[in-house]
């Protein structure tokens, strides 16, 4: 495998040089936003309305189908690889700097870059999936009092603000976050609003962010409402509870945080964290976990789409089909965060520690190698030895497994429980905040825990704790920027860190290359659009003094 490996990269590197200027290989037709032509929005309404289901069905599987943008490489795979390279665009999880790195241009933030295909790809798929749920909505007839037809409105109605949630934060500032000229991000250009009603995709400038959340808002509130009674047939499907987790989620964005909180308690009933003995052992790989809300089940048929393309191959330390083990190219955590977990917490033992060594590997075998002895592993062409700070957070049923059918969580319960903690703690009732923090970590994580005894102010304690607990689900560029924090992957003059040399810089929080640059495809084919063009490319250690107020 390792030669076919090596074979396609070197493949794919020599295309992205021959392609660099027009990065082919996407549909030329539909515009990079991926908004439909007034023709086709005739023929969707005018369809046989029994389209619905397959229509319907399409919306969800767009989300982390491998090749849903069309590419046949190991990158694209949907809202998965969106919540991946952002994640390595932040300052907790980092790859090698190595050929086999397919994400390297997050790692050093060149993904701004309006000829690269991992922000195209970022940008077209979510475009993509609100054009699938318009699908749904043109299919529906609207004076059905049917509850299953008025959930799957109400779900495509949630599933488009949920793709405008993984595309708003990224194109400008956060809602209440200064740029360099004290602008707060909600009164900015974000980016296109397409909605059923939008006709010129020629010409659709860039809506303010305030604009695009009022959206995100009103299509959750009406999902809520038009899914109240609703059990839906698995958790890979929308439901009222889910539904009030992402407007707690947008909320918090937009810095409204009593609502958050109150949005989030009603989201969790009935839900309860993942136990210690739960996180004890490699986890997050399968949708009927109790404590996921959402998931994309990821099944053979689809994950043999491309076998690289998906979590498993990437994120997962414990694939015996996928770059991450195969190639070395592993998952590991930034040690100056690293460091600053107690022994005491279960959480600690997600990675190996310098030494390569976990308690969640004791137990665990993998072709001959048992317990702690995997770390080391060598198995040809199928698993190179771990590099110090390697996740093992991520499990794969089995261990080694070649088909690559994990599934990926969108929402679990213990995220809603941080975002009540963080709500009341902004709104007024620090009280409330600090009994919701220690009830969780000490029941689930670490016994020994006290956020009071921490050294760092409760909303910095808060994001500490998201930082450790949903490392690498998708959400360390998104908080990094809505809570205006700086970017810190190293301290100091020593260069404390484990960031590879090329990979290793601080960023202010209002430098203007936190903004994402438009595709080449939207801006050929959209007027409209007005380009981000602020700031420049980090250089290697620049602005090594800053500080987060997390890992200092």
């Amino acid at each position: 495998m390792m030669d076919i490996m090596k074979n396609s990269k070197i493949a794919a590197l020599a295309i992205s040089v021959l392609a660099l200027g027009g990065c082919t290989g996407m549909n030329e037709i539909v515009p990079q936003s991926g908004t439909l032509l007034s023709q086709q929005v005739v023929e969707v309404t005018t369809s046989d309305p029994s389209r619905i289901d397959a229509v319907y069905t399409g919306m969800y599987t767009k989300l982390g189908t491998p090749k849903s943008c069309g590419y046949s490489t190991p990158d694209d795979f949907g809202f998965i690889m969106i919540g991946f390279s952002g994640d390595l665009e932040a300052a907790d999880a980092l790859m090698p700097n190595s050929g086999y790195n397919w994400f390297s241009v997050c790692g050093e933030l060149s993904s701004r870059t309006a000829t690269y295909r991992n922000p195209l790809i970022r940008y077209k798929i979510c475009y993509d999936v609100i054009s699938a749920a318009h699908d749904v909505i043109n299919a529906i007839d609207t004076l059905s009092t049917d509850p299953a037809v008025q959930a799957k409105f109400g779900e495509a109605k949630a599933i488009r603000a949920f793709a405008y949630l993984n595309l708003v934060p990224y194109f400008q500032f956060g809602y209440n976050v200064p740029n360099s000229k004290g602008e707060l991000g909600k009164d900015l250009p974000c980016v296109p609003l397409v909605t059923l009603q939008t006709t010129d995709f020629a010409n659709n400038p860039r809506a303010k962010t305030s604009v695009i959340y009022n959206l995100i808002i009103s299509d959750l509130t009406s999902a809520i409402e038009k899914l109240k009674g609703w059990e839906r047939s698995d958790k890979s499907k929308l439901d009222q509870q889910v539904v009030y987790g992402l407007r707690a989620r947008a909320y918090l964005n937009m810095g409204k945080y009593a609502e958050a909180a109150a949005d989030a308690e009603k989201a969790v009933a009935g839900y309860e964290p993942a136990s210690m003995a739960e996180v004890s052992v490699p986890f997050l790989y399968d949708i009927k976990e109790h404590n996921w809300m959402w998931g994309y089940d990821m099944t053979q048929t689809l994950a043999d789409l491309y076998i690289y393309a998906n979590s498993s191959s990437w994120l997962r330390s414990f694939s015996g089909y996928g770059y991450s083990a195969a190639c070395q190219t592993y998952c590991m955590i930034n040690s100056i965060l690293y460091n600053k977990i107690p022994d005491t917490d279960v959480r600690k033992g997600w990675w190996v520690n310098e030494a390569l060594y976990s308690p969640l590997l004791d137990g665990l075998t993998w072709k001959g190698y048992s317990g702690q002895d995997i770390a080391m592993a060598k198995l040809p062409d199928e698993k190179e030895a771990f590099l110090p700070y390697t996740n093992v957070k991520f499990g794969c049923n089995p261990v080694g497994t070649t088909t690559n059918e994990e599934d990926w969580c969108w929402m679990r319960a213990e995220e809603m429980f941080l975002i009540q903690a963080e709500g009341y703690a902004k709104s007024g009732n620090a009280d409330k905040a600090k009994q919701i923090l220690n009830t969780f970590v000490q029941t689930y994580r670490d016994p020994a825990y006290d956020c009071t005894k921490t050294g760092r102010s409760l909303e910095d304690e808060i994001w500490f704790q998201r930082r450790v607990e949903l490392w690498g689900e998708g959400f360390s560029n998104n908080d990094t920027r809505r809570l205006g924090k700086p970017l810190v992957r190293f301290h100091g003059g020593d260069k404390t860190s484990n960031y590879p040399e090329a990979f290793r810089f601080n960023m202010a929080a209002d430098d203007g290359w936190w903004l994402m640059r438009f595709s080449q495809k939207e801006t050929n084919t959209n007027a409209g659009v007005v380009d981000n063009t602020e700031g420049s490319i980090p250089t290697i250690d620049q602005l090594p003094d800053l500080l987060d107020g997390v890992t200092d």
